[in-house]
């Protein structure tokens, strides 16, 4: 069964476009001091100066490398999705699988609490944090992720209800295995594909939320974000810098949300029964 599903996701196109376009943005991300020719914050050079073999991408507004501003600024916008994608997973499975198993009382709290998160528009909220209390961006991220979470617990749920009645999870608890030792050993680990599909999804709707906010200027300005440099090259599009600074950073986003997205779909292809 692994064996087949593996080679079924190898052979999948959207799989393997998805993932190299992921590889190498991990790359970069991991990557991008070492590789910017100059610090980005460094504002020592002639501003709005054309491209050239020294500087890439030329220079911007304040004096700064595009290059070098731009490995930066995918590595924060990067970091964002993945971060509150990882954490809105965790949360998502851990009370997905505990209202599935618990069932009852419990069940039903965390489930309608989980309705009114998703009849809560994620984006107003963070910009009204953003706006009024000006947090850092990891405290933003955690804030997304405990929004994100509900559409990742109902699907744990539905399959952690259909997983209490196989053959398997029976015979470990007429065994004598715990409730945490069945959840942990068993049902946990046969919802792995969930997972995938769970923390792509989730890591392109941070990514783009990121970008927003960062776009309208509700981060740090000195830090450096796909969304704020879009914003400051918006501003001279009549010098026709176009070209070297404004699609760069657009054209990284979208291939960052792409991948996500090509992931997303080759793997509920192959792991979705529906």
């Amino acid at each position: 069964m692994h064996v087949r599903v593996i080679r079924q996701t190898l052979h999948d196109l959207w799989f393997l476009a998805g993932l190299g376009m992921a590889a190498l943005f991990v790359l970069v991300a991991l990557l991008g001091p070492p590789l910017a020719p100059y610090d980005p914050w460094d504002m020592s050079f002639t501003p709005i100066s054309p491209a050239s073999a020294s500087h890439l991408l030329g220079i911007n507004d304040g004096g700064q490398d595009i290059f070098s501003e731009l490995l930066y600024a995918v590595r924060n916008t990067a970091a964002f999705g993945m971060t509150s994608a990882a954490v809105a997973l965790v949360m998502g499975v851990l009370i997905g699988a505990f209202a599935g198993w618990r069932g009852g009382i419990a069940d039903m709290v965390l489930m309608r609490t989980a309705d009114v998160l998703l009849a809560i528009p994620a984006i107003m909220i963070l910009i009204l944090t953003a706006a009024f209390f000006r947090p850092p961006p990891i405290v933003l991220a955690l804030i997304l992720a405990c929004l994100i979470w509900p559409t990742t617990s109902k699907a744990i749920r539905a399959q952690t209800l259909a997983l209490k009645q196989s053959l398997h999870v029976r015979a470990a608890r007429q065994m004598g295995g715990g409730n945490w030792y069945v959840v942990r050993r068993h049902l946990i680990p046969e919802m792995f594909p969930l997972y995938l599909i769970g923390f792509s999804t989730k890591a392109r709707m941070a990514m783009f939320m990121e970008a927003a906010l960062s776009f309208l200027g509700l981060f740090d300005p000195s830090r450096k974000s796909l969304g704020i440099t879009i914003s400051y090259a918006l501003k001279y599009y009549y010098l026709d810098v176009w070209w070297n600074w404004l699609i760069p950073p657009i054209l990284c986003l979208t291939l960052l949300i792409m991948a996500m997205t090509f992931l997303a779909v080759s793997l509920e292809k192959v792991f979705d029964p529906r």
